[in-house]
């Protein structure tokens, strides 16, 4: 059989993805799991908005912080069971409390701008408001993304390790030699 070919394969055999391939991989697919959750949040923050602001007589920046409310909850559920379902789950109690404290401080973002521009700048029609609520949420979503994969939820330290250890032995030269550094034989003999 040649060097380098798999047994059945007829063609050459192909190297797995490298180190920062993996990490790549991994972090888009994240990416592509917050953005679905977030699309699904953004959806039900702007209904829940609409909805508030049409049917009661709350103001524009207190029927926005009831829908990013609403949003939040529906958003916790996504993130912790789908997006973020295989990091660490041994603190709940710190996850939430993390989570509920970002996304406040995202809250405040995500409404401040809506604030600034419907009393600061007096844009307050149905349209500009829709239009700067999703200004905000954008904003605030940038926030939220770095803070939740910081802080709230983590990566399992042993998955780290494994993986790293396993992407250095990947790329080690055939025979698992590393490069400049002697054998156990070379040193005794």
């Amino acid at each position: 059989m040649e060097r380098g070919s798999k047994r059945g394969s007829d063609g050459p055999r192909t190297k797995p993805p490298g180190a920062v391939r993996r990490r790549f991989d991994q972090f888009a697919a994240e990416v592509a799991k917050f953005g679905a959750v977030g699309t699904a949040g953004l959806l039900v923050n702007l209904l829940v908005f609409n909805l508030v602001r049409h049917t009661t007589d709350l103001q524009v920046v207190r029927a926005s912080v009831v829908a990013t409310v609403v949003a939040i909850c529906t958003n916790y559920i996504g993130f912790r069971y789908f997006t973020y379902r295989d990091r660490d789950k041994s603190g709940r109690t710190k996850e939430l409390t993390l989570f509920l404290l970002f996304s406040a401080v995202g809250l405040v973002i995500e409404n401040g701008v809506l604030y600034a521009a419907t009393y600061g700048f007096g844009l307050d029609s149905p349209l500009q408001s829709n239009v700067f609520k999703f200004v905000g949420i954008g904003v605030a979503t940038l926030f939220r993304f770095w803070s939740y994969r910081t802080w709230v939820f983590r990566t399992l330290p042993a998955r780290e390790a494994v993986a790293s250890a396993e992407a250095i032995l990947e790329d080690l030269p055939e025979g698992g030699a590393i490069p400049g550094r002697r054998s156990q034989r070379q040193r005794v003999g």
